[in-house]
């Protein structure tokens, strides 16, 4: 096989290794995930949060990143991830860390959307000749029906891909590297494309 003339990462995340969070272990994430929460500097009513929905978890650079969304009382939605790193396979979580946001853009309010997304920056990377760009945890809700498995598009390559659960997947993609900026797509069970949706809004 010939030398790549787009050497970039791909696929450098973990699948999903465990189900979604529940019980115990989903009341301990949550708490993270409300904390962060209250640390977010708005002068925004954001409301009280309801309950946290859990997105796949995965895993790059030794840190598992589960991401979470949360509708709260003042119509706002929460959306971030929590991490946390094991010694080995069976270890108990330790080192938790979580990351937050909130919008008034949410899937209620835009009944024509195929995918309900949100992202966070977890990383850099630094590709040839000076080109760069971000690690992006992207997680997202199939909002059309038959959906089986979502991918990350970065231009011409497929950098990452997760198979949906309850309509729910997470992806980890370069993203802003040489004028490409991450697409996720989703397909059906046979492979026919459903849905398209860019991270960023078209003008």
């Amino acid at each position: 096989m010939a030398p790549s003339s787009r050497p970039i990462p791909m696929f450098a995340a973990e699948p999903p290794q465990e189900p979604l969070p529940y019980g115990r272990w989903g009341e301990a994430l949550a708490e993270h995930f409300i904390r962060a929460a209250g640390k977010i500097e708005t002068d925004q009513e954001l409301g009280e949060p309801g309950d946290v929905t859990w997105f796949p978890d995965r895993t790059w650079g030794g840190r598992t990143y589960v991401p979470g969304t949360a509708s709260t009382e003042g119509g706002f939605e929460l959306f971030g991830y929590v991490s946390y790193t094991r010694e080995h396979e069976g270890a108990q979580a330790a080192d938790f860390a979580a990351a937050m946001d909130y919008t008034d853009e949410t899937a209620e309010a835009n009944p024509e959307w195929s995918l309900d997304l949100s992202d966070q920056e977890i990383g850099h990377w630094r590709g040839p000749d000076g080109k760069r760009g971000l690690i992006t945890l992207v997680w997202g809700v199939a909002l059309v029906p038959h959906g089986a498995v979502a991918t990350c598009e970065l231009g011409p390559t497929t950098t990452d891909q997760c198979a949906l659960v309850d309509e729910r997947f997470t992806l980890v993609s370069l993203d802003g590297y040489a004028g490409d900026f991450v697409e996720v797509r989703l397909f059906g069970p046979e492979g026919a494309e459903l849905a398209t949706e860019s991270l960023y809004e078209e003008d």
